[in-house]
């Protein structure tokens, strides 16, 4: 994958993205025919890439390839709901806004992708990840990892396949949880879970789970 040409392609992506009047927002209007799901699709690969391996540049975009359908469609419909991320200047809920059917087709696409992993978390952190992965942190109140989202944290249904996944989104997300998830929601789901566990993760475990997720296939 050609990661300097989609990085360099990223500032005029999100310009299109946000100056864009039909954007993913009037896609609420369109059937999910093959001429509508490939322009969605054109949507999502501008900043998540072609294989949907993600962008790790300022504002690090997610890899979204071989991630479950029932997660991907779930987290469409929180942005299109302004559950998520509220505090990015980039107005997710427009961008992310489709139909059921549109989220589900998408969702299913970039489910079947499988790139390669990025590995773009320092090496010298990943047997120190893999503990706290596969064990928790005991004396921190932490449980395993693995104990939701599978021993090769590949996830299941709505709880997110988290190998391969870029280091400094995982990083970004687990530090900045509370700011990024659920803001406005009145009814908890399964992201409430992980609110005790990122905030009993300090910095450096952050660090060392996110290299160690950064290299599984």
């Amino acid at each position: 994958m050609n990661y300097i040409g989609t990085r360099s392609a990223m500032p005029t992506a999100i310009l299109a993205i946000l100056f864009s009047t039909t954007g993913f927002a009037a896609s609420t209007n369109m059937a999910t025919t093959s001429k509508g799901l490939q322009a969605k699709m054109a949507y999502c690969q501008d900043c998540h890439g072609l294989s949907g391996q993600g962008y790790s540049g300022v504002l690090p975009i997610p890899r979204i390839a071989t991630q479950t359908t029932a997660y991907i469609a779930n987290q469409l419909l929180d942005f299109s709901e302004s559950r998520r991320d509220s505090n990015v200047s980039v107005d997710m809920p427009k961008i992310h806004s489709v139909s059921p059917a549109m989220r589900v087709a998408l969702a299913s696409h970039f489910s079947g992708l499988n790139p390669k992993p990025p590995g773009d978390g320092p090496k010298n952190l990943v047997n120190t990840g893999k503990k706290i992965y596969e064990e928790g942190i005991p004396e921190a109140n932490v449980p395993a990892c693995s104990g939701c989202h599978g021993p090769k944290a590949r996830g299941e249904g709505k709880i997110p396949r988290l190998a391969g996944q870029l280091y400094p989104y995982t990083v970004k997300e687990l530090g900045n949880w509370i700011k990024e998830r659920r803001q406005h929601s009145t009814n908890e789901d399964t992201s409430a879970v992980m609110t005790p566990v990122a905030h009993s993760l300090n910095q450096t475990k952050i660090a060392a789970v996110a290299a160690y997720l950064s290299y599984l296939k």
